[in-house]
Parts: structure tokens; C-alpha cells; sequence
């Protein structure tokens, strides 16, 4: 009995130390080079909304672009480790997500008839107001990315407990959420397993290959649905680059508003 109750402790304090290891990660061993990666992923994003609004009949631009979402993912867990302001880096991007999504929606025909119950003509205010709230039925990215860092910024302050009820109100509204809860626990695998780039990339690798399991496409006599050509961008982020460029922030938090007001201009011109 006395054996067993010293041991308690140890196992208790092993316990503890394994949890701050995976929830509270001190370096990036994975792809440091997160400028490349955040270029990338813009880049691939433009050319699937363009796919979209403009090119239909091209479906591989659509392809391209699912190689966009593991990579703003694998960003944004690399930055809840090394920003030095986790609220400042977390209030960027619920701003972003703010200002961008009247413009998602207009940019990629979200729009619903919902948003303009109110005459612009006959109250401006009021019709601003309604359009700005009808745009939320359908959130963009950026509101998965903010969830998904709100989680791993309690994981880091190891406010476990606040961390796990996030999880679990993301669990509920999943169906509301751009690539849903799926897309949350990407960043957590990115974010756990970011000092170890062996086990990020066969974790990862296998948890994409599971995400991706549908239909529409065959690969070794195995159905898949689109996000199986997400698959490189996840192994990517996996390995241990040290080469960094170096990227501008107004580059990485303007390109997203400004890429939908140019789409919005062009569905409706051509």
C-alpha cells in the first residue's frame, strides 16, 4: 500500500510532463520556412476561388486550391509557438475575419436574399447592418483558423480545461465551420507533434489519407473524395526546413481581402 501511494506521484508528475511536452511545444522542428508556406497557401487559395468564380470548366484550378487550408493551418500552429503576443497575434486575426467577410461573401457568391431585405436607398445604416450579419451564414476560413488558435493559445497558457470546452463547442457547430472540426484538430496535430517531425509527418500523413476517404477519385483501388490533393501540402509543412523567407505582414493579412474584392469585380465584369 505505501509502495502504491509513492508511486502515485511520479505517475502523476510523468503524467503532467508528457501533457506540457505535446501542449505547451518550446521550438519548430517541422518546416520553418513558414513565409514560403503562407505565399504557397495564398497563392493556391487565389487560383481555387478564381477556379470557382471564374475558370469552372477548369477543375483542376479547384484542385490546387485544396493544398491552401493544411498549409494556413500548419501557419497558424506555428505561430501560436513563437508569437510573443498571443492575444495581439489572435486579435489580427479575428479583425481579419471581421473585415473580410462581407467581401468572402460577395467574392465567392455567398450571398443570400437574406442580406438584402433592407433598401440601401431607403435606410443605408440599417441595410449595411443587415448585410453584414446575413454574410455570416456561411463564415469563411479565417473564422476556423481564429477558433483553431483560440484553442491552441489555452493549450500553450495550459488552460486545459478552457481548451477542451473550445474543442467541444467546435465539435457542435462543425457543420457551421469551413472544413469543420476536422480542420480544427489539423491544427492541433500540427501544433502537438511540431518538435518531432517524424511523427508530425506519419500522424499527419495518415490523418489527411482518413479525411480524405469520399469519392470522386481512385487512387490504388481506393476511393477518395477532393482533399486527398491536400495530401503534399501536409507532408510539406512535416519537414524540417530551416530556409525561411521572409514575407511582409501586410502581404499575408491584406492578400485575403484583396484577392476577394478583385474576384467580386471580375465575376461580375466578365
Amino acid at each position: 500500500m505505501t509502495q502504491n501511494t509513492a508511486l502515485l506521484p511520479r505517475i502523476r508528475a510523468a503524467f503532467g510532463s508528457l501533457l506540457r511536452s505535446l501542449t505547451c511545444p518550446q521550438q519548430v522542428r517541422t518546416n520553418q520556412d513558414t513565409g514560403l508556406i503562407k505565399l504557397i497557401a495564398c497563392l493556391c487559395m487565389a487560383v481555387d476561388h478564381a477556379g470557382k468564380m471564374l475558370f469552372p470548366d477548369i477543375p483542376e484550378m479547384r484542385l490546387i486550391g485544396r493544398l491552401a487550408f493544411p498549409l494556413f493551418a500548419y501557419g497558424i500552429a506555428v505561430g501560436a509557438v513563437y508569437t510573443k503576443d498571443p492575444m495581439r497575434y489572435l486579435t489580427r486575426i479575428v479583425l481579419l475575419a471581421l473585415v473580410s467577410q462581407p467581401l468572402y461573401a460577395l467574392g465567392l457568391a455567398h450571398e443570400t436574399s437574406a442580406m438584402y431585405a433592407v433598401s440601401f436607398l431607403k435606410s443605408p445604416v440599417s441595410a449595411a447592418w443587415t448585410f453584414y450579419v446575413g454574410s455570416w451564414h456561411k463564415p469563411s476560413i479565417l473564422l476556423s483558423l481564429a477558433l483553431g488558435l483560440c484553442i491552441l493559445i489555452c493549450l500553450r497558457n495550459k488552460r486545459w480545461i478552457l481548451a477542451f470546452g473550445l474543442y467541444i463547442l467546435c465539435e457542435r457547430f462543425s457543420s457551421s465551420l469551413d472544413y469543420g472540426v476536422a480542420g480544427i484538430r489539423l491544427m492541433l496535430l500540427f501544433y502537438v507533434l511540431c518538435e518531432h517531425p517524424l511523427a508530425a509527418l506519419a500522424a499527419v500523413s495518415s490523418y489527411m489519407i482518413a479525411w480524405s476517404a469520399g469519392s470522386g477519385y481512385t487512387f490504388f483501388g481506393h476511393p477518395f473524395g477532393m482533399r486527398i490533393y491536400a495530401l503534399p501540402a501536409a507532408v510539406f509543412a512535416c519537414l524540417p526546413l530551416k530556409r525561411r523567407m521572409r514575407l511582409p505582414k501586410w502581404f499575408i493579412y491584406g492578400f485575403y481581402p484583396a484577392h476577394l474584392v478583385v474576384l467580386a469585380i471580375l465575376s461580375r465584369v466578365l
